[in-house]
C-alpha cells in the first residue's frame, strides 16, 4: 500500500507551488492590463473620400474620440487633459465624441465622476465639438452627463442633426441601451441639408442606416479587447470598415471601461480628413489612406 503520510508533504508543496505560480500569473496579467490601459492613446489617421460632397468642398479634419470612461484611476483629469492637448495639437475642424463618458451602471456617484470630465472644456475645434451619449451614460444619469458636457461647450445630439459646412452631423442616440431613433434623426438631417455623416455610440445600427448616409463614426466595442469580441459582429469590431454604401470608422476608445484593464487592443482615437472624391489632400493636411489597427 502507498505510504500516504510520506506522500502528503509532496502534495502539500505541490499545492503551494501551483497557488504561488497562479498568483504570479494573475499579478503579471493585471500589471500588463493596467499598463495598457494607462498608455497614451494611439492617434490613427485616415483619408475619407465622399462622392456626395461637392467637388469644391474643402477637406474637413475630424477628430473622433469615444469611451472616455471617467470614474476609475485609469482616466484621471490629468490624463484626460493630456489627451485633449494631443487632440488640439492636430488642429481638427470638428471634434466628435461617441459616448460612454463615465463608468458604472447606476446613478450612484455619477455627479462626482462627471466632475473629472472638466478637461473637455479645453477642446478646440474651429467648427465645434459634438457628442452623443453611450450606454453607460444612460445607465447612470444621462441628465447629469448632458449638463456636464454642455457646460464644457460640447453640443450634445440626441437623435438630432446640425449643419457644419457641407456636412450634416447626425447624432443618433445609443442603440445598445435602446435610445436610438434613426427615422427622427434623418428627418432632422433632411431639414438642414448637407451630406449626412452619422455619429453614434454602438456601430450595430449600421445595417439600418439609409444609403444616403455615406459615413458612420462610432465606438463602444473597445476594439474587441478582453471579452468584448464575443458580443459583437466581428465585422464591426474595429478600424475602417465597409458595409453596403457606408464607410464605418470604429475607434477603440481612450478609456478602459469599468474594469481598469485593457488586453488585445490599446486605447486609440482617429483623425480623419473627409473630402470629395478626386480632390487631393492638402500639403498641410495630408494623411495616409489608413493605418487601421486591424
Amino acid at each position: 500500500m502507498p505510504n500516504t503520510e510520506r506522500d502528503m508533504p509532496w502534495r502539500y508543496h505541490k499545492l503551494i507551488l501551483v497557488t504561488v505560480m497562479t498568483g504570479l500569473m494573475v499579478l503579471v496579467a493585471g500589471c500588463v492590463g493596467v499598463h495598457n490601459a494607462l498608455s497614451d492613446p494611439i492617434k490613427r489617421t485616415a483619408d475619407i473620400r465622399l462622392a456626395a460632397l461637392p467637388k469644391q468642398s474643402k477637406p474637413v479634419r475630424i477628430a473622433l474620440l469615444s469611451d472616455v470612461h471617467v470614474g476609475n484611476f485609469v482616466m484621471t483629469r490629468d490624463r484626460l487633459g493630456h489627451i485633449v492637448s494631443e487632440v488640439n495639437a492636430s488642429h481638427p475642424d470638428i471634434v466628435l465624441l461617441a459616448g460612454d463618458f463615465v463608468i458604472g451602471e447606476s446613478p450612484a456617484g455619477t455627479s462626482a465622476r462627471a466632475l473629472d470630465l472638466a478637461p473637455l472644456t479645453n477642446l478646440r475645434a474651429r467648427n465645434g465639438v459634438f457628442a452623443v451619449l453611450g450606454n453607460h451614460d444612460h445607465w447612470t444619469d444621462a441628465a447629469i452627463i448632458r449638463s456636464t458636457l454642455r457646460k464644457a461647450g460640447v453640443v450634445v445630439l440626441g437623435n438630432e442633426a446640425v449643419r457644419v459646412g457641407a456636412l450634416a452631423v447626425v447624432g443618433i442616440d445609443d442603440r445598445f441601451s435602446n435610445h436610438d431613433d434613426i427615422a427622427r434623426s434623418m428627418r432632422q438631417a433632411e431639414k438642414i441639408g448637407g451630406v449626412p455623416i452619422a455619429l453614434t455610440h454602438s456601430p450595430s445600427l449600421s445595417s439600418d442606416l439609409p444609403r444616403s448616409v455615406p459615413l458612420l463614426l462610432a465606438g463602444h466595442t473597445h476594439c474587441g479587447q478582453m471579452f468584448w469580441r464575443r458580443y459583437y459582429n466581428s465585422a464591426l469590431i474595429c478600424g475602417i470598415l465597409k458595409e453596403r454604401s457606408h464607410t464605418i470608422v470604429v475607434t477603440g476608445g481612450i478609456g478602459s471601461g469599468t474594469v481598469p484593464l485593457r488586453y488585445g487592443a490599446l486605447p486609440d482615437w482617429w483623425l480623419l480628413e473627409v473630402r470629395p472624391e478626386g480632390r487631393l489632400p492638402s500639403a498641410i493636411q495630408q494623411l495616409p489612406r489608413s493605418n487601421s489597427p486591424v
